[in-house]
């Protein structure tokens, strides 16, 4: 039995993230009974997508990254793909080299995974050069997710903004709508349709359904995430019913890990400890 301790960085806000990414795992263990999943989360305060509260949370990283290393994780998942994608194009690289720092810094040399930086891996592992999209962002939002995928080379060739801006409205959508949403993007001249551009949005119900429907392949940004999380820790990436990206058919060599960049924050002070009560007291 292996055991293998999976850690995410969220916002606050997000409920998505927490229960699709452990699904799909737990669904990989019927396939893989030797091979077990624990999950450990630090989180970085946010409520409304908007590119103000993104930036404002994109600065607890460093403190959220520290936290999450007590925990000892075998592989850390930034998860939230619009905070990077909103910083401008190839902003994962660096988001992703941060956190290894602050893991180096506190003695931890593990696989750093993003959500922006998997989805774009999970569209070069399908060979999809040409997508259609759904996201639940505003419309200046969905344009730079979308500005931020065509500078990796893919170009977008239509996408569905469903303009919810409250990060918990964003968890409350349905996902059984997504079967009439994804009818609302051209698809005709799409290689892949990424169901969901967004962590945070319900989709993982519908990923399969959706694909058998649409006849391309369909993945979303957590079945991303999942796929390169179980590609770095040298799994087969395969989850039952979860699209082609995660049918045991796509593979892809680990990421070149990047050179971890210092953290720029100043340590907090120790906090103080009380000594332990006398003997006689306790």
């Amino acid at each position: 039995m292996s055991d293998h301790r999976v850690g995410m960085i969220v916002p606050s806000s997000n409920l998505t993230m927490e229960t699709e990414l452990p699904r799909m795992l737990r669904d990989s263990e019927q396939l893989f009974p030797d091979e077990r999943f624990t999950f450990h989360s630090s989180r970085m305060r946010m409520k409304h997508v908007t590119a103000e509260e993104l930036a404002r949370m994109n600065a607890q990283t460093e403190r959220a990254s520290a936290e999450l290393a007590d925990a000892r994780p075998d592989v850390v998942a930034s998860a939230c793909l619009v905070a990077i994608m909103a910083q401008g194009p190839g902003h994962h690289r660096h988001a992703e080299a941060q956190i290894s720092g602050v893991l180096r810094a506190e003695g931890l040399d593990v696989p750093v995974v993003s959500s922006a930086g998997a989805l774009l891996r999970g569209l070069e592992a399908l060979g999809a050069r040409r997508i259609a999209m759904v996201t639940p962002y505003m419309k200046p939002l969905t344009r730079l997710v979308a500005e931020y995928v065509e500078d990796a080379g893919v170009e977008v060739c239509d996408a569905l903004s469903l303009e919810v801006s409250d990060n918990l409205a964003v968890a409350r959508l349905d996902p059984a709508a997504l079967h009439d949403h994804w009818r609302r993007v051209d698809v005709g001249h799409a290689d892949a349709l990424v169901l969901s551009a967004c962590v945070q949005m319900p989709s993982l119900a519908a990923i399969q359904p959706v694909e058998d429907a649409a006849g391309l392949p369909v993945l979303s940004a957590a079945t991303a995430t999942v796929f390169s999380i179980l590609t770095e820790l040298g799994l087969e990436p395969r989850v039952p019913a979860a699209g082609r990206l995660l049918s045991g058919e796509v593979r892809m060599a680990p990421a070149p890990r990047p050179a971890p960049e210092p953290p720029t924050a100043e340590a907090p002070p120790e906090p103080h400890v009380p000594e332990p009560y006398p003997a006689a007291a306790q």
